[in-house]
């Protein structure tokens, strides 16, 4: 029996745990017992609970392909999110598949099915206003979910064409039933349940009732979540409002990566060991991901070469002649380049087992992307002064042997690199090109190709073109898992 559900509650040890089975031979569910449901009664169990409502799959692969940092190499490791992403073609990895669109799609339905019984063991608590900072989280964690899944599996948002673009579908309630049909809806209608739980639950986060508050949507992460998802909906004020709140004042410039002091002297190993640790204050939330990339980033085929890691670190130029970046680039064996990011950890299935699962921390927040959008959002606003402001910050942390003197960018020097006297565009294109630099082979370049629809050609290592697709190519959209029609789900048109 074929069957397609977002998820299964499970009761193990006493801890309700809810997996992904989107395809498969199992027993028909019926309603889950209110009996089972008391083992969790306590803000403490809630908050256990809420551990698992994050996706346990990572984004990297398929967004990093898509994007414009890779060339076809002509020899690596061949990976199928890799190389289908590449060509723009339906992923056909199966849910299984770590790093896969159907892994993530999963795994987002997972998180958000185990915030939605986190949220109704509130709702039937004798009192459920001790459960404030369990259900900030959980309702903020949700809409992260659906945000990601929104961002992924829909055309991107378009204020114009919003109403009209399929959505994703928007779980608020557990699943009790095999099959149960959803909506698509629209992409705007998603974006307002996003909203309406972000904005309900973002006062109700409280940092002392986590024991790792970077395990957790925090306060400051949450306000970063916040941030992008204004950026994506292009609601500049807000932008504004909430990376003030995720670092009051000056503070965020404390908190970004000293990649030209502290870091610039570690190995690669020590970098890899450090990058994704709760103890670097860059880090605003982290989470556990099933991934590959800590083991194959720098030799999938379609990857960074030589001539494409130098096109994206060019624009260290825009800081004066003599800046450099601090980002250290290395390689494993010919054309394959780096920078040390990803630490695997391989969990074995049993002690003494020879198989098991690789997998790396991925910071889905972090201060650098606070300060990029704050310097975006004020360019919007007519802001240019803190805009450069922001820049600057993020060059002091990033030139090697930064001296302002020599390294502070001006309007005259933005005009110079690029040509134009337009100073709100040169800041933009300057934004955009820092933080390919700063996030290059962690899939963050996609959002912004995404945001600005900007067209993308993928070529091999001599510049012959592969594939490519323009600003409305429906190909940039991830196809949804193709058990997701039992559900009542049209895929996305091709």
């Amino acid at each position: 029996m074929k069957k397609s559900i977002l998820y299964k509650i499970q009761k193990v040890a006493g801890v309700f745990l809810l997996v992904s089975l989107l395809t498969g031979c199992e027993e028909f569910l019926s309603k889950e017992p209110d009996s089972t449901r008391a083992s969790i009664s306590t803000p403490k169990q809630v908050s256990q609970l809420l551990t698992t409502a994050y996706p346990n799959s990572g984004y990297v692969v398929m967004a990093e392909s898509m994007s414009d940092n890779i060339v076809d190499k002509g020899v690596g490791e061949d990976d199928k999110t890799n190389r289908f992403s590449f060509l723009f073609q339906e992923v056909d990895a199966t849910v299984g598949t770590s790093d896969a669109p159907d892994s993530y799609w999963a795994e987002c339905y997972r998180a958000i099915s185990v915030s939605n019984e986190a949220l109704q063991i509130i709702r039937n608590s004798p009192d459920p206003s001790q459960f404030s900072a369990q259900k900030g989280e959980a309702l903020v964690a949700r809409a992260y979910a659906h945000f990601m899944l929104v961002s992924f599996f829909s055309k991107f948002y378009n204020g114009q064409t919003a109403s009209s673009d399929p959505g994703i579908p928007y779980v608020t309630e557990p699943e009790n039933v095999v099959i149960k049909k959803y909506e698509r809806k629209t992409v705007a209608y998603v974006y307002e349940m996003i909203e309406k739980d972000l904005l309900e639950g973002l006062p109700l986060i409280s940092d002392g009732s986590y024991t790792v508050p970077k395990y957790h949507f925090n306060l400051a992460a949450a306000n970063a979540f916040a941030a992008r998802f204004y950026l994506f909906k292009k609601d500049y004020a807000k932008v504004l409002q909430y990376t003030n709140a995720a670092f009051p004042g000056s503070s965020v410039v404390d908190n970004l990566r000293p990649w030209n002091t502290t870091m610039e002297s570690m190995s690669p190993d020590e970098l890899q060991t450090i990058y994704s640790q709760a103890t670097q204050r860059a880090n605003l939330l982290l989470v556990e991901t099933a991934s590959l990339i800590g083991r194959f980033m720098p030799r999938y085929r379609f990857g960074l070469s030589f001539g494409k890691q130098r096109e994206i670190f060019a624009s260290d130029a825009i800081a004066g002649a003599t800046a450099n970046w601090s980002y250290p680039v290395y390689y494993q064996g010919d054309n394959n380049y780096f920078v040390p990011k990803w630490y695997e950890y391989f969990v074995r299935e049993t002690v003494n087992a020879e198989t098991g699962i690789p997998y790396v921390m991925l910071p889905l927040f972090t201060a650098e992307e606070v300060l990029f959008n704050h310097a975006e959002a004020s360019v919007y606003q007519n802001q240019t002064a803190a805009a450069l402001a922001d820049l600057n910050l993020f060059l002091s942390k990033r030139i090697s042997g930064y001296n302002a003197a020599e390294h502070t960018v001006t309007a005259a020097k933005l005009s110079s690199y690029y040509g134009t006297n337009n100073l709100a565009n040169n800041l933009l294109n300057a934004i955009l090109d820092f933080k390919r630099v700063e996030f290059l082979q962690e899939g963050m370049r996609w959002f912004d190709l995404q945001r600005y629809a900007i067209p993308v050609t993928h070529t091999d290592n001599v510049g012959n073109v592969i594939a490519s697709v323009t600003a409305n190519d429906p190909r940039r959209v991830f196809q949804l898992p193709q058990s997701a029609t039992l559900s009542g789900l049209e895929l996305n048109a091709r």
